[in-house]
């Protein structure tokens, strides 16, 4: 394995994104959002302005776990069967490249100009809430950035095993939003109703084990067990274990989402 191979393509990517300005467009967008959700996200109680940076996570989170499985789904979807249908994957592989190579510098162009968006955004958030932050509260914020960075490499994956898979463009969208929709929306409505349809006899025990897998629910485990007030309120304390909410555990995981779809794609390719 060539890993200046895996540069040059990985730096092609990353470049592409950065000149098409789509990086700066989303970071734009998690600075906006994460600024409105941290000085007016109490507006309801009658409240305006900064309170806590545990609230303020708690609502990130779920603003994150929208966005950021969309995103990198929208931005790895295309980015083998793209090349496909424009007959220059052809050309690419005509090079003294490797496939293995190809797929990987890919996906790491890709991740790094989704990472570096997404603490782009929300690191500058973090500078100018930083007057007001201990460095207890940073070191909170810190690994929310982090956890995000892992999600959105996580769904990125998964959009490259399918871009892999699909015959064409059309059908890899479609199946980048079926997916979306899944691990977004229906998981957890399926969790739960399996749980009240069988009053809680079928899945209780398992139910910790199961949220592992969808790296969304493990992106929201590893940043809300960390606070023990925000917690509380979504109740993971009553089903969620803590010695499998450790975070190193639950990063494990996450990693372990990043790499399974990313294999299993470059499997697939090398065929």
């Amino acid at each position: 394995m060539e890993f200046s191979q895996i540069a040059t393509i990985a730096g092609k990517e990353f470049w592409d994104r950065i000149r098409n300005r789509w990086v700066l467009a989303v970071a734009l967008v998690f600075t906006a959002f994460a600024l409105v959700i941290a000085y007016f996200g109490a507006a309801q109680q009658g409240t305006v302005g900064f309170r806590s940076i545990e609230l303020t996570i708690a609502s990130l989170v779920s603003l994150v776990i929208y966005l950021i499985p969309l995103i990198a789904l929208v931005l790895g979807f295309d980015a083998i069967v793209g090349e496909r249908e424009r007959g220059s994957l052809d050309l690419l592989l005509s090079m003294p490249i490797t496939r293995f190579e190809l797929i990987l510098g890919k996906y790491l162009g890709l991740a790094a100009a989704l990472a570096f968006s997404t603490v782009a955004g929300f690191g500058l958030v973090a500078v100018v809430l930083s007057a007001q932050l201990d460095l207890a509260a940073l070191f909170h914020y810190f690994g929310f950035m982090v956890s995000s960075v892992l999600l959105g490499m996580a769904f990125l994956s998964l959009a490259v095993m399918l871009s892999v898979f699909a015959a064409d463009r059309t059908r890899a969208s479609g199946l980048a939003i079926a997916m979306w929709f899944f691990f977004v929306l229906v998981f957890d409505l399926l969790l739960l109703g399996a749980l009240v349809l069988t009053g809680g006899q079928f899945g209780g025990e398992a139910l910790p084990w199961l949220l592992l897998l969808n790296p969304a629910d493990v992106f929201r485990i590893l940043n809300i067990f960390s606070m023990d007030d925000v917690r509380t309120l979504y109740g993971l304390a009553t089903v969620f274990p803590p010695t499998l909410a450790e975070p190193w555990l639950l990063t494990l995981v996450m990693l372990g989402w990043i790499a399974a779809p990313l294999g299993v794609a470059s499997w697939r390719f090398g065929k």
